[in-house]
């Protein structure tokens, strides 16, 4: 019975690398990883309705009580509004920013998050986005809210302006100190500690800036202290890009 031979093969035998994968390279690729990071927290949001909802009424509540106080000694509204307005979106913020890397812990999600093939910076700036849009979303609302309880012409749109730039610097700063306390047992009151502080800057420059708007100033009345938070911004957003992954090494 005649038997087939295999044919000897002519050269040596190299074994082939294991395929990798490998996440693709370049910015468009680096911002689909943002946005993977940032929708995931939106549609948790969606789903539970936690931290915005949380954040609003506890905003509106603010407004409402910082209105019956005042009242009572402060003879013109227009004097207490601008600082009722940050304050309010400053303590609102914390109830987000918590639940950013909080929620992560509590669900056992954060290591996992942690070993997805990308930059860590793109966890940051993903952070960022979704704490944006619950942020903003809430100093909308106190705005409105500040509008009808203290009859005020907030709705301007240097106001806008000047809400949205400290909006950002607020939660560029936020997310790094969430990130430092979410394994912390007292993260609750930690946060507000470290973080709060940091703040004073847009705090000042935010209340100075409403309030020179509410005083009938315009652009150039208010371009200094639009610049403080367009640097504040800038500063801290960079800051963070260099340093979020040795800020995770510690979580």
């Amino acid at each position: 019975m005649a038997t087939t031979m295999a044919t000897p093969l002519s050269g040596p035998i190299q074994a082939l690398p294991p395929v990798q994968m490998r996440a693709g390279g370049g910015l468009a690729s680096f911002l689909r990883k943002v946005w993977a990071v940032a929708a995931k927290d939106l549609r948790a949001e969606l789903r539970g309705r936690e931290v915005f909802s949380s954040m609003t009424v506890f905003s509106v509540l603010a407004v409402l009580i910082f209105g019956m106080a005042f009242d009572l000694r402060v003879p013109e509204a227009k004097m207490v509004a601008p600082g009722v307005l940050w304050v309010s979106i400053l303590f609102a913020g914390v109830l987000g920013l918590n639940r950013s890397f909080g929620a992560e812990m509590d669900r056992g999600t954060l290591p996992a998050l942690l070993l997805a093939p990308m930059d860590r910076s793109a966890i940051y700036f993903g952070k960022v986005i979704a704490n944006f849009v619950f942020t903003f979303g809430t100093a909308l609302v106190i705005l409105v809210a500040t509008f009808f309880v203290y009859d005020v012409d907030l709705l301007q749109p240097l106001i806008f302006a000047g809400v949205l730039l400290g909006t950002l610097g607020y939660v560029a700063v936020g997310t790094i100190f969430a990130a430092l306390s979410a394994s912390a047992r007292a993260r609750e009151s930690l946060l507000p500690i470290l973080l709060l502080p940091v703040m004073v800057p847009v705090f000042m420059a935010g209340v100075a800036l409403t309030a020179v708007v509410l005083d009938g100033g315009g652009l150039a009345d208010v371009t200094n202290w639009l610049g403080i938070l367009i640097g504040f911004d800038l500063i801290f957003l960079i800051v963070a890009y260099l340093l979020f992954d040795m800020i995770l090494e510690e979580v």
